[in-house]
């Protein structure tokens, strides 16, 4: 995945959320174990790495999402992540989403004069229920990022996060079910209460998949395929494009960057049945679809 920098993998779980997690899951049918944490190599300066004319194989303007296989503030990652921060200065054209079950650590792990160093990092906290909500948003509320985001995944119970809306820092909220091995309930009630929340706040809000087991009408809805749960998320029309996200982006002089200099995604025909497509960097033409 070319939208994908993982410098280290492997995670401990730590909330109800991770009971099924996909990446012990994946591990698993590889024989692997999920919770063994280890730097990947070969991947861990990956937004440095340029391809054979010298330029960056990330374009600027690109996001990459951060640590897709463990938690970029897991305690083990203690002695890698100032690397990790310094590579993000030395990309300042390219947005960093990072995603975390741990706000509770971040403040301490966070380099000095961080908000003005890294207007291109977009903070995002895990929240797979009502209970988690209340603990991590407060936290993600209280640090120094420009830019803050919700991602409600999987999503195995109600919430309500009007009250953190109301702050008008939230700027998006994601949203997916449950897939993988004994994958629990979504239901549709649920996702239909976080997009009017984010409606009447104009925040975007992306329903990214049902998950395998999807309820509506009282009905149990079992759907297999990636491809199929974002499609049948698309059909809901739930997705809603909110206040536009302008992130600061700049060269390595700290000259910003204009808009028309900026990696512009491109979709094949497929894409436009992808519920995520409102949030994807695009296709990366690597012709195995």
């Amino acid at each position: 995945m070319h939208d994908i920098w993982n410098p280290w993998h492997g995670c401990l779980k730590c909330s109800e959320g991770c009971k099924n997690c996909y990446m012990f899951y994946e591990d698993r049918i590889h024989g692997m174990d999920g919770s063994k944490f280890y730097i990947t190599k070969n991947r861990f300066y990956y937004p440095l790495s340029k391809d054979r004319k010298g330029s960056f194989k990330i374009k600027s303007g690109e996001m990459l999402r951060v640590c897709m296989t463990s938690d970029f503030f897991l305690e083990a990652a203690d002695p890698y992540r100032a690397e990790c921060f310094k590579i993000m200065r030395n990309r300042p054209d390219v947005i960093f989403f990072l995603l975390t079950k741990r706000p509770q650590r971040v403040q301490d792990c966070l380099p000095a004069n961080f908000r003005d160093d890294f207007p291109n990092v977009f903070f995002n906290v895990s929240c797979e229920n009502q209970k988690r909500a209340d603990e991590r948003i407060p936290y993600l509320l209280s640090l120094p990022f420009v830019h803050k985001g919700i991602m409600c995944a999987p999503l195995i119970g109600e919430i309500s996060i009007e009250k953190y809306l109301h702050t008008g820092q939230i700027e998006q909220v994601l949203c997916d079910g449950e897939s993988y091995e004994n994958p629990r309930e979504c239901h549709y009630e649920w996702v239909l209460k976080l997009h009017e929340e984010c409606v009447r706040y104009n925040v975007t809000f992306c329903f990214i998949s049902t998950g395998s087991r999807f309820v509506k009408d009282g009905r149990v809805y079992c759907i297999e395929g990636n491809a199929l749960k974002s499609e049948q998320a698309l059909r809901a029309n739930l997705n809603f494009q909110g206040k536009k996200i302008k992130f600061l982006l700049t060269d390595s002089l700290g000259l910003p960057i204009p808009d028309e200099h900026l990696y512009k995604p491109h979709f094949k025909k497929r894409c436009y049945k992808c519920s995520s497509r409102m949030i994807c960097n695009g296709c990366s033409d690597c012709g195995r679809c």
